[in-house]
C-alpha cells in the first residue's frame, strides 16, 4: 500500500521528536564534564609553557618557533569546545 504525497505535504510528514537523554546517562555526562575539564586545562598550560619558552627565547631570536605550538593549543581548545558542545547537544 503505497501513500501518495505531494511535494507540499512532505515536510509535514517528516518527524521531529524533542531530544530526550536516555535514562542511566547522568554519570556519561559527569565524565564527560570532568574530561572536558582536564583537556582545558592541559590545553591552558601549554599556552602557558609556550607563552614561557617564546619569552626565555626571545633573546636568542627563536621567539617565533613557538608560534605553532601557540596555534596547536587554540587548535585543541576549539576541537574539544566543539566537541563538548555537541555532545551537550545530543546528551541534553
Amino acid at each position: 500500500m503505497a501513500t501518495n504525497l505531494t511535494l507540499e505535504a512532505l515536510p509535514q510528514a517528516v518527524p521531529d521528536p524533542d531530544p530526550v537523554q536516555p535514562p542511566g546517562t547522568e554519570g556519561f555526562t559527569t565524565m564527560m564534564g570532568w574530561a572536558r575539564w582536564v583537556a582545558l586545562a592541559v590545553c591552558i598550560l601549554g599556552l602557558f609553557a609556550a607563552g614561557a619558552l617564546m619569552a626565555i627565547q626571545s633573546r636568542r631570536g627563536e621567539g617565533g618557533e613557538h608560534v605553532g605550538k601557540i596555534g596547536m593549543a587554540l587548535g585543541g581548545v576549539i576541537v574539544i569546545s566543539a566537541g563538548a558542545s555537541l555532545v551537550g547537544f545530543l546528551v541534553s
